[in-house]
Order: C-alpha cells, then structure tokens, then sequence
C-alpha cells in the first residue's frame, strides 16, 4: 500500500492531516478503523490526511471523540478554527477574541442587518447564495452559520455588554429570503430593541451627507475602558488600536446617532415594514 509523505508545514490544512494521520498510526489504528469510529468513510479521511479536503467543525469534533481529546489544548476542534480564521478577514479573527468580554459594542452596517442580530434562518440565506455564486463551498456556509452562533452565543453571559445598534435604513429595506424570513428578521430586531442593555436606531436615507460612515463600522469598548475600533470593505479588515484613530471613530459613530431616528421611531418604522406598510 503506497503511503505519500505528508509536509506540516506546507500550511495549517496540512499540519492538521499530519497530526490526523500520526495520531492515528500510534494507535494503531487504519484509515478504516478510525473512519468507522467517526461515522466517515475512509476515502474522506485520508482526504484530510492528504490535505485534498479540508476538515470541517462536525469532523472536528468527531475525531476529537474518537481520539478521547475533547476539550483538550491538543483538540482538532481548536485546530479547525485556526484553519478556519485563515480564510477571514485580516484583523478579524482577533476582532472576534475581543468581542466576547466587551463591556459595551457599537455597531453600524449598511446594506445587511449586523451579523450578532442576524436570525439562523437570514444567515442562512446569505451563506446560501454566497454558495450559488460560488463565492465559498457548502462546508464554508455551515462553517460561517455556525461561527455566527458561537459569536451570538457568547454575549449571552450574566453580565451581557451594553450594545448600542445604529443600521443604514438599507439593512431593513433590503429583502432577504422572502416575506417569511424577512418578517421573522424584522420581529427579531423589534425584540432586540426591549431588552435592557440595547439600543437600536435606524439611520434614516434622509440625513444624505450628514452620515459620517461609507463603510460598516464596529467598536468596542473592553473592561479597561480602551477602545478597539474595526471596519471592512469587501475585500479586507482592519483592526484598529490606535486611540488617535479610534476616538474620531467614537465620536463620528455618537454624530450619527444624533442625526439616526431615536429608538422608539426606529422600532415603529421596522414595524411598518414587518406589517408590509411602505
């Protein structure tokens, strides 16, 4: 049986069918019997061995069950997700580190609603037609629904942060996935608006050039009270430190409040929209 040599340092795909293939070896295992162990073929296994397939969450976590290292530093599932930021935005991945202990996040976006306010069933339909355009694979669309999650997930902790919310009135205008979708995404933002520690305005067509940004604009105050700032355009991210950047950020983002309808008007005008009012 011919075996090929594997190179773990041609990338992290790579080291990750490596590590896949010696963890199996020293158990004594084949391809068959590891695969029978994950509920996968064979073929699929040294497919990731080879690096010809790249691995996925749920085969992640398989192999991580049935190599007992659930959990553990040493788990594939902690490796995937190295893999998987590899195909992010630059900045993004450390963005997403910082979010989860942010005492307060102030989001705006055009043209779609945020993703941490986005339904399963809206995200869906986004990673769908990226799939139809051929823009990421199947497996990446379930990667990105499921990525979503655990970053929704993650705010909801004993001390959620204060989330202040300011969309384009593009996001709520812009039909996604049809009338059912659409209206349980507009519900969804309606419910968001009443809890506690949210604030949700919309940013009407109206101001015109009073809107202080052309691109979506995310910020993130942490427990120390420093400011993290991130923007991205359709090809890259940045992620921003600096205070002598961030602060003109922070006060561009309070101007647009100031000219973006207050939350009770922003909650009538989605309503409108939810009831299929013009």
């Amino acid at each position: 049986m011919n075996r090929n040599e594997l190179n773990p340092d041609a990338s992290r795909q790579a080291a990750y069918g490596a590590r896949l293939r010696s963890l199996r070896e020293a158990r004594g295992w084949t391809q068959e019997a590891l695969a029978s162990r994950m509920d996968y073929s064979s073929v699929h296994v040294s497919a990731i061995e080879n690096g010809r397939k790249s691995p996925t969450l749920r085969f992640s976590r398989s192999a991580d069950r049935a190599f007992g290292i659930k959990g553990t530093a040493d788990a594939f599932e902690r490796e995937y997700r190295e893999i998987k930021y590899d195909g992010l935005l630059e900045g993004f991945p450390e963005y997403v580190k910082h979010e989860g202990r942010a005492v307060e996040i102030r989001l705006y976006n055009m043209g779609i609603i945020p993703g941490l306010l986005q339904t399963p069933e809206y995200a869906r339909v986004l990673a769908d037609s990226a799939v139809q355009r051929d823009a990421i694979t199947p497996e990446q669309a379930e990667d990105r629904v499921s990525f979503l999650v655990e970053r929704q997930a993650a705010l909801a902790r004993p001390r959620p942060p204060m989330m202040f919310v300011t969309m384009d009135e593009s996001c709520i205008r812009r039909p996604v996935g049809g009338a059912d979708v659409m209206g349980a995404q507009l519900a969804h933002l309606i419910e968001f608006a009443k809890l506690p520690n949210t604030l949700l305005q919309v940013a009407p067509c109206e101001i015109g050039e009073r809107r202080t940004f052309d691109l979506s604009v995310n910020l993130l105050t942490l427990p120390d009270r420093s400011v993290i700032g991130y923007a991205e355009s359709q090809a890259q991210g940045n992620l921003d430190r600096e205070s002598t950047s961030v602060l003109p950020m922070l006060t561009a983002y309070h101007q647009l409040q100031a000219e973006a309808l207050s939350q009770a008007a922003s909650v009538a005008l989605i309503e409108q929209l939810r009831k299929g009012s013009p």
